[in-house]
């Protein structure tokens, strides 16, 4: 068969003559895109790594960095739903931070230190400058992190999203010296539980949130129900808290056993995934303050407490093991990095098979 017989090449001037950019995606928008975000790059340049854009893979230098017996760690996530409030509010300098966090944030507590960060966006159409604003933010977390932005990738998917709509993901690897690897087998009956404030909802349980607003009919421009002085929208997506330099302070200092992110799943889910099966978490739930915001949401939707402390972080972001003699030191060098620090509950003895995460007076704190 003729390939000229199969496939008659059109010739007919007449007949109009298709692009890609006829199809949605703008391939000159996205080299102007790429030129806008080369400083952004450059700004979160660290040692290892250059931060240039542009080629088809990066590397890093791990001995450079300084590591001697290094574990790699990798992390990815993305923002959620999250994204859509942002989009609704046409503000997405923050949602990069997010992005960031929730990735670094999981290699932090296995004792890493983030080392690069990748990110992928993809969207019906390339708006150059929110998506400079998204990527704004992303280099701002990554220079909260120490770690370098080092590529990622830009998709025009028209078709894919509706207009003005937009997914990313992130992906970062970190390393950590072999003999500072957070272990859960280190954790004893009596070690300290420490709670490390969150900065708000984070970027978990957004599903429910937006539920609300909508059920309820919230105007996000409005002044929050809970603060006066800002508008509940900026409430809502303030970006979630970086904790990486604090907590590696804390490794690093050896004081830390073990730590855990509380992200999707909330409490009851989230500290768990570092203990070992005899021992349980006893928190007591009047050692901090429910945050207004989540006293607002729990009112607002008849959240019940355990639901509430299983959906949302509740006020704490990072949870920290520490020995008990060791737990004042730790908590002074914590808020010597900018936390906010509460001793929350330790770790006791587990009977049988109960579950692993006890919340005492959880339905009076929450609900007082």
């Amino acid at each position: 068969m003729k390939l000229d017989t199969a496939y008659p090449m059109n010739n007919d001037s007449s007949k109009k003559s298709y692009s890609y950019k006829d199809a949605g995606v703008d391939i000159e928008a996205g080299n102007s895109l790429v030129d806008a975000i080369k400083p952004l790059a450059a700004s979160t340049k660290r040692a290892g790594a250059n931060a240039d854009l542009g080629g088809f893979g990066a590397l890093f230098d791990l001995k450079a960095a300084g590591f001697k017996d290094p574990l790699l760690v990798s992390a990815t996530d993305g923002v959620g739903t999250k994204l859509k409030l942002a989009i609704d509010m046409n503000k997405h300098d923050t949602v990069g931070i997010d992005l960031v966090a929730m990735c670094v944030n999981d290699l932090v507590v296995q004792g890493a230190e983030p080392l690069f960060f990748l990110d992928y966006f993809a969207t019906g159409g390339l708006d150059v400058d929110a998506t400079r604003d998204i990527v704004a933010g992303i280099a701002d977390g990554c220079r909260q992190a120490g770690c370098a932005l080092i590529g990622g990738e830009t998709a025009e998917m028209p078709g894919m999203y509706a207009k003005g709509d937009y997914d990313m993901a992130g992906f970062t690897v970190g390393a950590v010296e072999r003999d500072q690897l957070l272990m859960a087998d280190t954790l004893t009956e009596g070690d300290v539980l420490l709670g490390l404030s969150s900065s708000g909802v984070h970027s978990n349980g957004y599903s429910l949130v937006r539920r609300l607003i909508s059920d309820f009919n919230m105007d996000l421009a409005a002044p929050a129900p809970f603060d006066e002085n800002v508008k509940l929208g900026d409430a809502l997506i303030a970006p979630t808290r970086i904790y990486v330099k604090s907590c590696l302070a804390g490794v690093r200092s050896g004081q830390i056993k073990a730590l855990s992110h509380i992200t999707g799943g909330g409490l009851f889910e989230n500290i768990p995934r570092i203990l070992p099966k005899n021992l349980v978490a006893e928190l007591d739930a009047n050692a901090w303050e429910l945050p207004p915001l989540f006293k607002w949401l729990a009112e607002l939707g008849n959240i019940a407490p355990r639901e509430l402390a299983t959906t949302f972080n509740c006020g704490i972001g990072m949870v920290v093991a520490t020995p008990a003699d060791q737990a004042e030191a730790l908590t002074a060098l914590l808020v010597e990095h900018g936390e906010t620090v509460q001793q929350i509950g330790r770790l006791r003895a587990r009977d049988g098979e109960e579950e692993q995460v006890s919340i005492l007076d959880l339905e009076e704190a929450f609900l007082k």
